[in-house]
Protein backbone atom coordinates (compact mmCIF):
# COMPACT_ATOMS: atom_id res chain seq x y z
CA UNK A 1 0.00 0.00 0.00
CA UNK A 2 2.75 2.46 0.92
CA UNK A 3 5.88 2.43 -1.11
CA UNK A 4 9.01 4.42 -0.52
CA UNK A 5 11.22 5.40 -3.36
CA UNK A 6 14.70 6.66 -2.83
CA UNK A 7 15.96 9.53 -4.86
CA UNK A 8 19.57 10.43 -4.19
CA UNK A 9 19.39 13.77 -6.00
CA UNK A 10 16.61 15.34 -3.99
CA UNK A 11 15.59 15.51 -0.38
CA UNK A 12 16.60 17.50 2.62
CA UNK A 13 20.20 18.44 3.09
CA UNK A 14 22.04 16.84 5.96
CA UNK A 15 23.35 19.42 8.45
CA UNK A 16 26.94 19.18 9.51
CA UNK A 17 28.33 19.62 12.99
CA UNK A 18 30.83 22.44 13.49
CA UNK A 19 34.38 21.43 14.20
CA UNK A 20 35.58 21.86 17.76
CA UNK A 21 38.85 23.45 16.68
CA UNK A 22 39.26 27.14 17.56
CA UNK A 23 39.96 27.99 13.92
CA UNK A 24 36.44 26.99 12.95
CA UNK A 25 34.40 30.14 13.54
CA UNK A 26 31.79 29.54 10.83
CA UNK A 27 28.32 28.45 11.88
CA UNK A 28 27.18 25.05 10.66
CA UNK A 29 25.57 24.98 7.24
CA UNK A 30 23.66 22.28 5.45
CA UNK A 31 25.59 20.51 2.76
CA UNK A 32 23.83 19.37 -0.39
CA UNK A 33 25.45 17.01 -2.81
CA UNK A 34 23.53 18.54 -5.71
CA UNK A 35 24.70 22.10 -5.11
CA UNK A 36 27.74 22.77 -7.25
CA UNK A 37 27.60 26.56 -7.41
CA UNK A 38 29.63 28.42 -4.81
CA UNK A 39 27.64 30.67 -2.52
CA UNK A 40 29.22 33.63 -0.75
CA UNK A 41 30.22 32.76 2.80
CA UNK A 42 28.69 34.96 5.49
CA UNK A 43 31.40 36.66 7.51
CA UNK A 44 31.45 35.95 11.20
CA UNK A 45 32.51 38.63 13.67
CA UNK A 46 35.89 38.27 15.30
CA UNK A 47 35.71 38.23 19.09
CA UNK A 48 38.15 39.28 21.78
CA UNK A 49 36.80 37.42 24.78
CA UNK A 50 36.46 38.74 28.32
CA UNK A 51 39.58 36.89 29.49
CA UNK A 52 41.86 38.44 26.83
CA UNK A 53 44.13 41.48 27.09
CA UNK A 54 45.46 42.77 23.77
CA UNK A 55 48.24 45.35 23.40
CA UNK A 56 48.76 46.85 19.94
CA UNK A 57 46.76 48.12 16.99
CA UNK A 58 43.92 46.18 15.41
CA UNK A 59 42.93 46.90 11.81
CA UNK A 60 40.71 45.12 9.33
CA UNK A 61 37.68 45.25 7.07
CA UNK A 62 35.45 42.96 9.10
CA UNK A 63 33.39 43.06 12.24
CA UNK A 64 34.89 42.93 15.73
CA UNK A 65 33.31 42.35 19.12
CA UNK A 66 35.52 43.31 22.07
CA UNK A 67 34.64 41.88 25.47
CA UNK A 68 38.15 42.03 26.93
CA UNK A 69 40.76 44.78 27.22
CA UNK A 70 42.60 46.50 24.37
CA UNK A 71 45.48 48.93 24.79
CA UNK A 72 45.95 50.41 21.32
CA UNK A 73 44.04 51.72 18.33
CA UNK A 74 41.18 49.78 16.76
CA UNK A 75 40.13 50.40 13.15
CA UNK A 76 37.55 47.99 11.69
CA UNK A 77 34.40 48.27 9.61
CA UNK A 78 31.91 47.43 12.36
CA UNK A 79 32.90 47.54 16.02
CA UNK A 80 30.99 46.55 19.13
CA UNK A 81 32.62 47.27 22.47
CA UNK A 82 31.00 44.97 24.99
CA UNK A 83 29.60 45.96 28.36
CA UNK A 84 32.65 44.76 30.33
CA UNK A 85 35.25 45.76 27.72
CA UNK A 86 37.94 48.39 28.26
CA UNK A 87 39.67 50.11 25.32
CA UNK A 88 42.52 52.63 25.65
CA UNK A 89 43.19 54.19 22.26
CA UNK A 90 41.49 55.61 19.19
CA UNK A 91 38.47 53.69 18.00
CA UNK A 92 37.45 54.01 14.34
CA UNK A 93 34.84 52.33 12.15
CA UNK A 94 31.86 52.80 9.88
CA UNK A 95 29.59 51.65 12.71
CA UNK A 96 30.77 51.91 16.31
CA UNK A 97 28.59 50.69 19.17
CA UNK A 98 29.89 51.31 22.68
CA UNK A 99 28.52 49.43 25.70
CA UNK A 100 31.72 49.44 27.76
CA UNK A 101 34.59 51.82 28.52
CA UNK A 102 36.63 53.78 25.95
CA UNK A 103 39.51 56.04 26.99
CA UNK A 104 40.32 57.76 23.71
CA UNK A 105 38.76 59.29 20.64
CA UNK A 106 35.91 57.63 18.74
CA UNK A 107 35.50 58.17 14.99
CA UNK A 108 32.69 56.69 12.93
CA UNK A 109 29.95 57.27 10.43
CA UNK A 110 27.41 55.97 12.95
CA UNK A 111 28.29 56.06 16.65
CA UNK A 112 25.92 54.72 19.30
CA UNK A 113 26.63 55.00 23.03
CA UNK A 114 24.39 52.64 24.93
CA UNK A 115 23.22 53.03 28.53
CA UNK A 116 26.27 51.27 30.00
CA UNK A 117 28.85 53.19 27.90
CA UNK A 118 31.62 55.26 29.47
CA UNK A 119 33.57 57.35 26.94
CA UNK A 120 36.33 59.82 27.80
CA UNK A 121 37.49 61.37 24.55
CA UNK A 122 36.28 63.25 21.51
CA UNK A 123 33.73 61.80 19.11
CA UNK A 124 33.78 62.57 15.38
CA UNK A 125 30.67 61.27 13.67
CA UNK A 126 28.14 61.58 10.89
CA UNK A 127 25.31 60.24 13.09
CA UNK A 128 25.49 60.04 16.88
CA UNK A 129 23.05 58.64 19.41
CA UNK A 130 23.55 58.59 23.17
CA UNK A 131 21.22 56.57 25.37
CA UNK A 132 20.05 57.84 28.75
CA UNK A 133 22.57 56.74 31.38
CA UNK A 134 25.61 56.72 29.10
CA UNK A 135 28.64 58.72 30.29
CA UNK A 136 30.44 60.93 27.78
CA UNK A 137 33.21 63.39 28.65
CA UNK A 138 34.68 65.18 25.65
CA UNK A 139 33.70 67.06 22.54
CA UNK A 140 31.75 65.83 19.59
CA UNK A 141 31.99 67.07 16.02
CA UNK A 142 29.69 66.12 13.21
CA UNK A 143 31.13 65.74 9.75
CA UNK A 144 28.93 65.74 6.71
CA UNK A 145 29.87 64.01 3.51
CA UNK A 146 30.66 66.40 0.71
CA UNK A 147 28.01 66.37 -2.02
CA UNK A 148 29.29 65.20 -5.34
CA UNK A 149 30.31 68.23 -7.36
CA UNK A 150 28.48 68.75 -10.63
CA UNK A 151 30.79 68.25 -13.56
CA UNK A 152 32.06 71.54 -14.90
CA UNK A 153 31.44 72.13 -18.60
CA UNK A 154 34.65 72.11 -20.55
CA UNK A 155 35.02 75.06 -22.90
CA UNK A 156 36.38 74.10 -26.24
CA UNK A 157 38.17 76.67 -28.37
CA UNK A 158 37.81 76.14 -32.06
CA UNK A 159 39.95 78.23 -34.31
CA UNK A 160 38.48 79.05 -37.66
CA UNK A 161 40.83 80.38 -40.21
CA UNK A 162 39.13 82.60 -42.76
CA UNK A 163 41.66 81.66 -45.43
CA UNK A 164 40.71 77.99 -45.41
CA UNK A 165 38.00 76.98 -47.79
Amino acid sequence: MFSKTTNSTSGPAIPTRPSTSPSSMEPSRPISSTTSSARPVARVASVLGPDLVFEGSITGEGELLIDGAVKGDVHVSRLVIGEHAHVEGTVRGALVEVRGRVMGNVEGKVVHLLQTAHVEGDITHEKLSIDVGAFFQGRCAQFRPQPAAAPQPVAEVISLDAHQA
